[in-house]
């Protein structure tokens, strides 16, 4: 039964007699005292719309993978309770088809107000910014890099959290403004750390981790890894063995999507256009297929 209920998209999450705090572009966060339930479903956005048609096994790609990653660094401290469904308070039993596969119990913190990017490669707002400046983040570069390039070293380079619209980057100096000088630091450390044990795993895999996007929450006088940790929706996975300097390469994520709504007369505001099928079946492959890569396991 649960299978089935993966199968079918879940767009939405109500789960009776449990208070829901709110819902997120993808994920339901609801109280449950001490801690917190995290629902993955399968909406999906690009370009800041949250289109109408969901992606099957996208929320159970997202939270399998994001549990994997939080098992993988336990060294490291996170909000990570359990994705055990068989754990889960005697409440949420009822739920099972509902939540089973792409939901986890997390410790409550307060989330930073900045997010934690780390690039490895020149892609996205990072090759734009390059192109006008040879800097990223007020970070300088070398001369002469391409789109995909990879970057002599990983950098750090913080941005805002936009409630609405797109995140904006800063630099360093304004992360320990927003943050504070040592939680700036611990952040960008923890942020290098992570990234390149990750990049690490999945070059093994196949894959180049370009760039990703971790968040932290502060609780008990301590700094906690939140929300999701190197997934296909925080980060750039590129195939290794498609990748070449100068070009974009495929990734393992909503291109389908994207590459599919530039090519419509659309304006980029709500409401978003309805997927077509094939596009729909392209991506939900696409994220099945970066988890059982990455992880080599697969998808429960």
């Amino acid at each position: 039964m649960v299978k089935a209920m993966q199968d079918s998209p879940l767009s939405i999450v109500d789960l009776p007699g449990i208070k829901k705090l709110r819902s997120g572009k993808v994920r339901e966060v609801f109280d449950l005292g001490d801690t917190l339930l995290f629902v993955v479903t399968d909406r999906i956005s690009a370009f800041d719309v949250i289109l109408p048609d969901p992606i099957p096994k996208k929320g159970a790609v997202l939270n399998q993978l994001s549990a994997f990653w939080f098992k993988r660094f336990d060294q490291i401290d996170s909000h990570f309770v359990t994705a055990d469904f068989d754990k889960f308070p005697k409440e949420l039993q009822s739920f099972r088809a509902q939540l089973a596969g792409r939901s986890m119990i997390v410790r409550k913190t307060k989330p930073l107000t900045v997010e934690c990017v780390v690039r490895g490669y020149l892609a996205g707002s990072g090759w734009k910014e390059y192109q006008k400046s040879q800097s990223v983040c007020g970070i300088k570069l070398p001369a002469g890099l391409k789109l995909a390039s990879p970057l002599p070293e990983p950098i750090f380079t913080p941005s805002t959290k936009a409630d609405e619209g797109h995140d904006e980057n800063i630099d360093m100096n304004e992360c320990r403004k927003m943050l504070g000088d040592e939680v700036a630091g611990k952040v960008e450390k923890l942020s290098l750390e992570i990234y390149s044990a990750g990049r690490d795993h999945a070059a093994q895999r196949g894959i180049i981790v370009a760039d990703t996007k971790f968040e932290f929450g502060q609780g008990d006088g301590k700094l906690f890894l939140i929300d999701e940790c190197l997934t296909p929706d925080s980060s750039r996975f590129w195939p290794a063995d498609q990748y070449v300097v100068g070009q974009s390469p495929p990734s393992f994520d909503k291109q389908f999507v994207r590459d599919y709504l530039e090519t419509l007369d659309w304006n980029k505001t709500p409401p978003g256009p309805k997927l077509p099928s094939e596009v729909i079946e392209k991506t939900s492959a696409k994220y099945v297929e970066a988890f059982e890569q990455m992880s080599g396991e697969k998808l429960a």
